[in-house]
């Protein structure tokens, strides 16, 4: 990422990452970075509106192009960078979860289980044979264990020759990731990595406390809502409901019999979550097409409509909790995030229909110094997608220091062997150094080809 003489000073090691969040009603550019303190510090926001998605699936190619390209120049202008990796969210009704243990056998009890160990059991996870048309897109370890002994969460240095693990694995049509990856390559950006985006929301709002007590986050879009159940610190279930604000907007529109942006207008101003909270005389006039009269429109009924519908939300979301299994280990109660949590009264309305505890989620507990701005719920995924990133790029560059340094250990153990006397060595002690040795170098390969990779 090319970065222009004025841009702000950041920490030496820091990397600039782009969270690109292709939703329903918008397109969300954010860039941000990890600061010496270690909180996130966020550069600039890019918002457009989304025009080629539909309930989170691109169902028209050019404008969601034209939609990521305004979206990218806006936070590229505000942030005097030139955007060129982005790290991608994924949804839609498409996206399907399940559970699978998986298991492999290890040559030997002497040595430790290794992270070369641990991916292998995830790549085998992902060799999966799956519905025709589906293709993994997550494998997330929820715990390990190591010849019949459970509830390990590290199994690195452990020793053992079975290694099983509980892996809950998402999965989304190949259409429809192709058609994420074809819009963003085409509007002249790279994928660096593609996540879920209700595990990036949860990332942005949820604290670990809440993770490890149990709770539920409710992603409210314009055209789903996402489902995200922790447990114990882990990710137990998620699930996408086909249905967000869009459907209340056209809700409005018909049960009022007036236009979309209007019943839009009227949502975002005056919408309320609880019908009981409203006045029952309270009255908005709507100017009439083209010279008709005035509509008026009962706030109470407005809320009724909204509330109706809401209710229908919740319920499949209240199925889905119980379906996880969950229902009564979750003590961190619900979140609700995303632009449709701003409605008035959803907090209540959540309570009363679940009969658990609530609260909105907003993207601002793991920033520096944020702005009004990024205080709205509608940015919860954006900014989540930008810590994902962080993680990733700590994580290669670990890899990649880890690499390096079993090269220079692998060079100073080769120098030292040649400066040293030559001594007389048996045919069994040869073998043995060279066995060490030739560990050693197969170890760096392999790291590097990690890295590579």
């Amino acid at each position: 990422m090319e970065i222009k003489p004025a841009q702000k000073q950041m920490p030496k090691n820091a990397e600039l990452i782009v969270g690109l969040d292709i939703g329903t009603t918008k397109i969300a550019a954010i860039v941000g970075y990890k600061n010496e303190h270690g909180k996130v510090e966020i550069l600039s926001i890019g918002k457009s509106e989304s025009l080629g998605v539909h309930r989170g699936v691109v169902a028209n190619i050019e404008q969601t192009i034209a939609s990521i390209n305004a979206a990218i120049k806006i936070a590229g202008d505000k942030a005097n960078i030139d955007i060129e990796e982005v790290i991608v969210g994924i949804a839609g009704q498409h996206i399907k979860s399940m559970q699978h243990r998986g298991m492999i056998t290890r040559k030997s009890l002497e040595e430790e289980v290794s992270q070369n160990d641990v991916d292998h059991l995830i790549d085998n996870m992902h060799r999966l044979v799956m519905s025709p048309g589906e293709e993994i897109i997550h494998v997330i370890p929820q715990e390990y264990i190591i010849d019949n002994e459970g509830g390990i969460r590290n199994p690195i240095g452990h020793s053992g020759i079975r290694l099983e693990g509980n892996f809950h694995i998402i999965t989304g049509q190949v259409s429809a990731v192709k058609n994420i990856f074809k819009c963003v390559q085409r509007a002249k950006l790279i994928t660096v990595d593609l996540h879920l985006e209700p595990l990036a929301s949860a990332d942005a709002v949820l604290s670990d406390e809440e993770k490890e007590a149990g709770v539920v986050l409710v992603d409210i879009g314009g055209g789903t809502t996402d489902v995200a159940i922790f447990y114990d610190g882990i990710i137990r279930h998620t699930a996408v409901i086909p249905f967000g604000g869009n459907i209340i907007t056209d809700d409005i529109k018909e049960g009022c019999c007036i236009i979309k942006s209007q019943a839009e207008q009227l949502k975002m101003r005056f919408g309320s979550a609880l019908a009981q909270e409203t006045q029952l005389n309270e009255v908005i006039s709507i100017p009439g097409l083209r010279g008709r009269p005035h509509k008026e429109i009962s706030v109470n009924t407005l809320a009724q409509i909204i509330q109706a519908r809401m209710e229908e939300i919740l319920e499949i979301v209240l199925f889905e909790i119980k379906s996880s299994g969950f229902e009564r280990k979750l003590a961190g109660g619900i979140v609700v995030t995303g632009g449709g949590s701003q409605l008035k009264y959803l907090p209540q309305l959540v309570m009363l229909t679940t009969g658990m505890d609530c609260r909105i989620g907003t993207p601002n507990e793991h920033l520096a110094g944020a702005d009004d701005e990024l205080k709205n719920p509608m940015y919860a995924t954006g900014v989540g997608l930008v810590m994902k990133g962080i993680e990733k790029y700590e994580r290669e560059a670990k890899r990649g220091n880890n690499a390096s340094k079993a090269i220079e250990e692998t060079a100073v153990d080769t120098e030292s062997t040649k400066q040293k006397p030559e001594k007389k060595v048996t045919g069994h002690s040869k073998q043995r150094v060279g066995t060490f040795l030739d560990t050693i170098l197969k170890r760096a390969k392999d790291w590097m080809s990690d890295e590579v990779d």
